[in-house]
């Protein structure tokens, strides 16, 4: 178990060092493009790099070469990564349990009301500042682009996406060849024909980016069990090397001596004197 455990976190360390170098690239090669998607993954793919470069190296060195603290700092920073991500895992299953959206009589596709998702990722999207860079990374990944060619027959037979059926369409619900006016969703006013505006000020639009978000964080949401497994899993063979390392600086194979003293026998102190005696007689 010596050095199945050492090996095992040595080697799996050693892999997520190198696999943090191209995380790093990919986040730096971001940051020389100027698109809205991109930006929005930037910063995490830099933080998940250095994060993932510094707690594999600490593992890697503590792990190969008997470095006690490096291990002892590899696993504190591994206990709080899995509570964090315990954490995040909780209230992404929260946050993502409201929304889905409603399905529209003789279509396909279904249409998104932004009052059904979470308070919180409600709040997101009305932020001036946030909702301005999502309008930027949606335009500028020509989502709308692909119904420009749409027959009135494709929009009754084809699905779409969240994002194609809150952004690039008004809400079906909506009738501008009415004679008379009649009252009707503030989205069926805010439609505009122009390629660059159409739908994206719409509640609807936001409705739409909420539900994939939702689906996307629903996902991960489970991939994050997996990896919770994968992580305490790692944590538990983590601790054993630190174990086998502690006894490997201290040069007792079956744990640091603790008997610092020992208390003699009543016949210790006679008998040395005896002894004593002895040799000075001799």
């Amino acid at each position: 178990m010596y050095r199945l455990s050492n090996t095992l976190i040595g080697c799996l360390n050693l892999a997520a060092l190198l696999a943090s170098i191209p995380i790093i690239g990919a986040g730096l090669w971001m940051a020389r493009n100027s698109t809205s998607c991109e930006r929005f993954l930037q910063t995490p793919l830099l933080v998940l790099g250095f994060i993932v470069l510094v707690i594999s190296l600490a593992g890697f060195i503590g792990a190969c070469f008997h470095v006690a603290w490096a291990l002892w700092v590899y696993l504190v920073v591994m206990l709080f990564i899995i509570a964090a991500l315990m954490g995040l895992t909780v209230f992404g299953f929260v946050v993502t349990s409201q929304g889905g959206g409603a399905g529209v009589p003789g279509r396909a596709y279904r249409e998104y009301r932004l009052q059904d998702y979470s308070p919180w990722l409600r709040k997101r999207v009305q932020d001036p500042d946030y909702w301005r860079a999502v309008r930027g990374c949606i335009l500028g990944s020509k989502t709308c682009a692909t119904l420009a060619a749409w027959t009135p027959l494709d929009y009754a037979q084809r699905d779409m996406s969240p994002v194609q059926s809150g952004c690039c369409k008004p809400p079906t619900a909506c009738d501008y060849n009415m004679a008379t006016t009649v009252a009707q969703e503030q989205d069926c006013y805010k439609w505009n024909n122009a390629a660059e505006l159409l739908c994206y000020e719409c509640e609807s639009c936001k409705a739409g980016v909420l539900e994939e978000i939702r689906r996307d964080w629903h996902k991960m949401s489970v991939l994050n069990v997996v990896v919770l497994v994968a992580l305490i899993a790692l944590y538990c063979v983590g601790c054993c090397a630190f174990r086998n390392t502690q006894r490997a600086e201290s040069d007792y194979p079956y744990g640091v001596n603790r008997m610092s003293k020992i208390r003699p026998r009543w016949d210790y102190y006679w008998w040395r004197w005896w002894r004593d005696r002895r040799e000075q007689l001799y």
